[in-house]
Formats: structure tokens, sequence, C-alpha cells
């Protein structure tokens, strides 16, 4: 059961975080924000976001085969390069251990990011990284029927 509904108790904080929302649903590529959104989700283990996009992600057209492999995307050959810099930078930036996030992994990404747009996904992963640690210490449950 859910510990508190963020949205009723600090409604002007929930808002402030939905209005990054709102700013990374135009400005970055949907099929790239969803595949960070659900690979942050996994790692940090929220069941609420990682039903959440999984079902966005599909409604948006995304293949089922492609969801579940994000969980092991390193080894699966159906993402191309953007893509595989983007979940390489979630993971970075999602654990940032003692020593912040590696050269080669921020170097692989700006490769193929433009200056904007890795601002845009920094600010992605950061946003999806406040949801789960939202819904996570919430205990935010998916829905049970959809």
């Amino acid at each position: 059961m859910s510990r508190m509904n963020v949205a009723a108790v600090a409604p002007e904080a929930y808002q402030a975080v939905l209005g990054l929302e709102k700013y990374l649903r135009t400005n970055v590529d949907h099929t790239v924000l969803e595949l960070v959104k659900l690979r942050a989700s996994m790692m940090n283990g929220c069941a609420f976001c990682v039903d959440m996009h999984s079902r966005e992600a599909l409604a948006a057209g995304e293949s089922s085969r492609r969801l579940f492999a994000v969980a092991a995307w390193r080894e699966a050959p159906f993402f191309d390069e953007r893509e595989r810099a983007a979940l390489a930078l979630t993971e970075a930036v999602t654990r940032l251990g003692e020593h912040g996030v590696p050269d080669d992994v921020w170097d692989a990404a700006a490769k193929v990011w433009s200056e904007k747009e890795l601002a845009d996904l920094l600010v992605a992963i950061a946003t999806i990284n406040v949801w789960n640690r939202i819904s996570v210490s919430t205990r935010t449950e998916p829905p049970v029927e959809v």
C-alpha cells in the first residue's frame, strides 16, 4: 500500500517535476525517452514506472521485443548507436558512483548527440530518477487493471 500521495501533500513540488516531464516530451526523441525511463526504472526497482513506461512505449508503437531487451541491451542487437549511448549514460548517471560518469560513456554519448540533445538527455535521466525515488519511497504500485 502506498505510504503517501506526494502530488496531494506537496503539489507545488510535484508540479515542478511534472514541468520537467512536459519539457522533455517536446525536446527528447520519444523512443529514446521511453528507453531511458524504462532502463532507469528497472535499475531502481520501480515497478510503477516500469509498468507505466512499458505500456506507454507499447502504445506508441514500440515492439515488446525491444522493451524486454532493455534489461540486457548491451547483448541485444536491437538498438542503434544513439540508443546505446543513451542507455549507457542512463546507467552511469543512475548509478553515479564515486567517480561520476566515466569518460568513455560521456565521450560515446557526446559523439552521437549534440550538446543540446545531451543536455536534454541528462535532464531526462535525472527526471526519471526523481520519479523513481518518489515512487519507490512511497511504495506506489502499478494499477492492477489497465
